[in-house]
């Protein structure tokens, strides 16, 4: 779900509080409108009578007694930066850092709430998670996840407690929020006679950051979800950026909100998204109660076989250049590879041809269309038996081509069950109370900057 919660109530001004309480009726429209603008009753000219840079205080913080150090900023700000191309400018490093420590913060309460209801996340649950995401990553040698992490300014400390954090929080919202969310069975029927009657439109898998803005706050959160948005163009990871900025609860699985179709989402995000191509990025798009940035994962049919899901068989038949090869000599390399790839008749001539051209041929036979790079996925599935995609590649890397062997159709969708679509609804309401349970652990907390 986006998470569009309203920010908390603000006070009035006090001329309006005044005329209330007299019993006057507020109805000037101007007057709204003023109140509206400056809910805090703040003068247009204000005088700064303490310190007003913030980048002159450290950037440390103790949190109810806990305390975060420069060095936990340090590791985590590398952990998001890690996969950025582009060398980050000096002033965006200290705002990376400011809202990195408010993260920081965040954490730290959860955390703490979970112990202070005896759901204390224990190390071997922290170093199992640790573990999976090492096999994810760097296959079954968790070491060389160590290795990287610390070699790209973090460590595995600074992730563990990551984890921790985010474990904390499941355990949070499994005691105190889930058990009092309810779905009845007519919404969950409603939306399944809804999906029948859209069947063969698009479903949308989106990616979301969401950062919460009041009006006060609203010009400064524009300009971080635009800075959010450079670093994403510039190589950002956008599942490291939405753990660690996004403030919806979908923030633990990397903003990933699943398919949606667009008339579940707000109005903005619903025709930013009408428009966009997997792959694509989009934002900072204005909703309620804040700015939303969304990457456009995949899309579908409801209720439709999606052809991306065909299983093909493939021959990759490739060609190397050594070293130092003259620019005509692959040139003609690449010709003469070219000309033998049209004329084969087959994949039951492919080896033997082949390896006249000296190429190499690797045979997949389980292929899903859509574990291809998007560029080849409509070329391939364009393709009859036996014929080829055009070649591509580089000379550094090697040219090749995708030869279609066979392919398996997927069968048409039976779309999603009762229990699923009872569970999204949950799911969906489960990420709104607990933005509002979050946003409670802050108003208690103790925090005192360095």
């Amino acid at each position: 779900m986006l998470a569009c919660s309203a920010g908390l109530s603000l006070a009035a001004s006090p001329a309006l509080v005044q005329a209330q309480a007299a019993g006057q009726p507020a109805t000037n429209p101007q007057v709204q409108d003023a109140a509206d603008d400056n809910p805090l009753g703040i003068p247009d000219s204000v005088q700064i009578l303490g310190k007003s840079d913030p980048n002159l205080r450290t950037a440390t913080a103790l949190v109810n007694g806990t305390v975060i150090t420069g060095t936990d900023i340090d590791q985590r700000v590398a952990l998001v930066t890690s996969a950025s191309e582009a060398e980050i400018p000096p002033d965006e490093m200290v705002r990376l850092r400011q809202q990195v420590l408010r993260n920081l913060i965040d954490e730290t309460l959860q955390i703490q709430a979970a112990e202070a209801q005896e759901l204390a996340v224990t190390d071997e649950q922290v170093n199992a998670q640790y573990l999976q995401l090492a096999a994810q990553n760097f296959g079954q040698e968790p070491e060389k996840m160590d290795a990287y992490l610390t070699g790209v300014g973090s460590s595995p400390a600074s992730l563990k407690r990551q984890i921790k954090g985010e474990l904390a929080w499941s355990s949070l919202i499994r005691q105190n929020v889930s058990p009092f969310i309810n779905v009845a069975a007519e919404e969950v029927n409603d939306v399944l006679t809804r999906m029948e009657q859209s069947r063969g439109t698009e479903e949308y898998r989106l990616g979301e950051i969401y950062l919460s803005a009041t009006p006060a706050n609203r010009e400064a959160v524009l300009q971080n979800a635009q800075r959010i948005i450079e670093q994403l163009r510039q190589g950002g990871s956008f599942v490291a950026y939405a753990r660690q900025f996004s403030e919806a609860s979908t923030a633990v699985v990397g903003g990933d909100l699943g398919f949606v179709r667009l008339g579940q989402l707000p109005g903005a995000i619903s025709s930013a998204a009408a428009t966009m191509q997997p792959g694509q990025l989009n934002g900072p798009i204005e909703v309620p109660g804040g700015y939303s940035i969304i990457y456009l994962i995949d899309k579908r049919q409801v209720l439709m076989a999606d052809p991306r899901d065909a299983l093909l068989s493939l021959k990759q038949i490739s060609i190397g250049f050594p070293a130092g090869i003259s620019q005509a000599d692959a040139q003609a390399r690449l010709e003469a590879f070219g000309t033998g790839v049209e004329q084969m008749r087959g994949c039951g001539d492919a080896d033997q041809a082949a390896a006249a051209l000296g190429a190499t041929v690797v045979t997949n036979d389980q292929i899903r269309v859509r574990a291809l790079p998007e560029q080849l996925q409509n070329i391939v599935l364009g393709l009859q038996l036996g014929q080829t995609t055009p070649p591509f590649g580089s000379i550094e890397e090697g040219v090749r081509v995708l030869m279609l062997c066979g392919r398996d159709d997927p069968e048409q969708s039976s779309g999603p069950n009762f229990e699923q679509v009872m569970n999204q609804l949950e799911e969906e309401r489960i990420n709104k109370r607990a933005q509002r349970y979050l946003r409670d652990l802050r108003n208690d907390a103790f925090i005192e900057y360095n």
